[in-house]
């Protein structure tokens, strides 16, 4: 039975280690980041046409932050857009990708005139909405309602299966959480362990940022969730 090394924060780690058990396929937890949800204020949404969630951290912080649920919602891909509609948001949109194609939906649904666009972002974000939608005449509200903070070093049982061979690959879903997941294995001098290893990227970009010495690398088709879950699927099952 392969066994994965599943580097995403809680809570979003426990529904994706769930699916993976009914695959057959054994897990240990090492993730790269701390969330933490920043308080504040109500925020005032009065003048808001759309929110747009660029993860599910960011659905999880806005929904802390405003009691309105009637304010359309445009996700960046589906488990962003599941959240978005588990936590009670009425209308919910995936742009079923990345930002650029969040971007896209943008310009498809929204109007440049009808109001300001509610970023529900974290400390670091992939992409820069503002950049892509303010040339086009839109209002980009930026605001950051969590921190995400990178892990100090690798869990001691991740780090002590790595050093033992007992991990068969890893899931990476961002550039950042694949550098630091390749900075914090060169600190434990456990770079050896990569060449017996699967890297499961949910991009090129992810990719690139993991490095090299891999025994095999496997690029999600599609950058999201079910796409990366149906590579980690043709590899095993």
């Amino acid at each position: 039975m392969p066994n994965l090394l599943i580097t995403r924060p809680e809570p979003d780690a426990a529904p994706l280690i769930r699916r993976l058990a009914a695959l057959g396929i054994d897990t240990v937890a090492a993730p790269l980041l701390d969330i933490e949800y920043l308080d504040g204020p109500e925020l005032d949404v009065e003048t808001v046409q759309a929110m747009l969630l660029t993860s599910a951290n960011g659905v999880r912080a806005l929904a802390r932050r405003t009691e309105r649920r009637d304010i359309p919602c445009l996700a960046v891909g589906d488990a962003t857009a599941r959240t978005a509609a588990d936590l009670g948001f009425q209308s919910v949109a995936s742009a079923d990708g990345d930002v650029e194609d969040l971007a896209n939906l943008v310009v498809k649904t929204c109007n440049p005139k009808g109001g300001v666009l509610l970023h529900a972002a974290g400390s670091v974000s992939a992409g820069d909405l503002a950049a892509m939608l303010e040339p086009q005449g839109y209002k980009v509200w930026r605001e950051m309602l969590y921190e995400a903070r990178t892990a100090a070093a690798l869990p001691t049982e991740a780090a002590a299966a790595l050093e033992n061979g007992q991990i068969d690959g890893v899931v990476l879903y961002s550039p950042r959480t694949a550098d630091h997941f390749r900075n914090l294995v060169r600190a434990e001098e456990l770079d050896a362990a990569l060449a017996k290893m699967t890297l499961f990227a949910l991009s090129k970009n992810v990719l690139t940022a993991a490095g090299g010495g891999w025994g095999e690398t496997v690029v999600a088709v599609h950058p999201d969730q079910e796409s990366l879950l149906e590579a980690v699927r043709s590899c095993y099952v």
